[in-house]
């Protein structure tokens, strides 16, 4: 059985599109978590209207936590041998679960992952094709997953065996959440399958945390991945190059974001903490040789001077 977890928070316009792609999913042994996160419009209701139309639907209903805490409460309740998640503004192909259940079975894997679309408005029907799909080890995973190169950290659009994920909980409070999470589960699996069909739709709306004002928040991503880092340098260390490169264009961007849309006492600590990070990081040519002419000349620029360099980048929209 497959445990889905929902986890809600006032997005009732978005919720029934969601739930109704899960309920009708071809794959029919689902246990439905829905964890209303202290919504305050009519989301709890629609929970319960849903549970009783299906028994396969559990509702828990509690106070406001965050992402991070509806995720680790669905986990805690359910009880299925596979977990998946599905965040309530998005919605699912009709046979997503099918299709990661089957390839999950046949090749004996710990983790399956499928492609997915950004959506803004309309909703797009995936085309029946042939599926196609890369299989990895952890290490291989894992490169894959930093380098985004047909694996993502993203949560949403993978199965997991429940023996993956039980006791690595999402990080409380935190902005980007799945950044201090996946790479802990990725590292432990043994065999990982990423699908190149499309099953999930990941719907962006205006209001949504990724659209919403950059603030200092934000820099919870970087300390996901310095957190990451650290893992890499002692569990994959043949990764550690590639990993310092990406979050050294990790700090570069938040920089970038930062000069242009803090204000000054935030922005102040947003340089205190990209600037620490960037002295501790101990980028070294041979992570980045393989970059461009180009980009080697912008690295040599940044580590002179990362506040400049990204000065420039914003008075001719560079990377925006």
């Amino acid at each position: 059985m497959i445990s889905v977890i929902v986890p809600i928070y006032n997005v009732e316009k978005y919720l029934n599109r969601c739930i109704e792609s899960i309920v009708n999913q071809t794959y029919r042994d689902l246990e439905i978590i829905l964890v209303n996160d202290g919504s305050t419009d009519h989301c709890g209701e629609i929970c319960d209207a849903w549970k009783e139309k299906d028994e396969r639907i559990k509702v828990v209903h509690k106070s406001n936590g965050g992402l991070s805490d509806a995720r680790n409460m669905g986990m805690e309740v359910s009880t299925g041998n596979y977990i998946g998640f599905v965040d309530s503004d998005d919605w699912i192909d009709v046979s997503m679960y099918e299709q990661l259940m089957k390839i999950m079975i046949q090749n004996k894997c710990d983790i399956v992952s499928c492609g997915f679309r950004r959506v803004e408005k309309e909703e797009l029907k995936n085309e029946s094709k042939e599926v196609q799909f890369v299989q990895y080890n952890s290490e291989s995973a894992l490169e894959a997953m930093i380098t985004e190169n047909g694996m993502y950290q993203v949560v949403w659009n993978k199965l997991y065996k429940r023996s993956m994920v039980e006791d690595i909980l999402f990080e409380k409070g935190k902005y980007n959440e799945d950044e201090f999470w996946s790479y802990q589960v990725i590292g432990r699996a043994k065999k990982v399958i990423a699908i190149k069909n499309i099953y999930y739709n990941y719907f962006q709306r205006e209001n949504s945390i990724i659209n919403e004002t950059y603030s200092l928040k934000r820099l919870d991503g970087l300390e996901g991945k310095e957190n990451r880092q650290e893992y890499i340098d002692k569990y994959y260390p043949r990764l550690s190059g590639i990993a310092r490169l990406n979050l050294f264009y990790s700090y570069m961007y938040a920089y970038q974001c930062s000069l242009r849309m803090l204000n000054k006492e935030d922005l102040y600590i947003a340089k205190e903490k990209i600037e620490y990070g960037l002295t501790t990081l101990g980028l070294k040519y041979a992570d980045y040789h393989r970059e461009s002419l180009k980009h080697k000349i912008g690295i040599i620029m940044c580590k002179i001077s990362m506040r400049n360099v990204c000065r420039l980048r914003n008075k001719f929209k560079i990377g925006l």
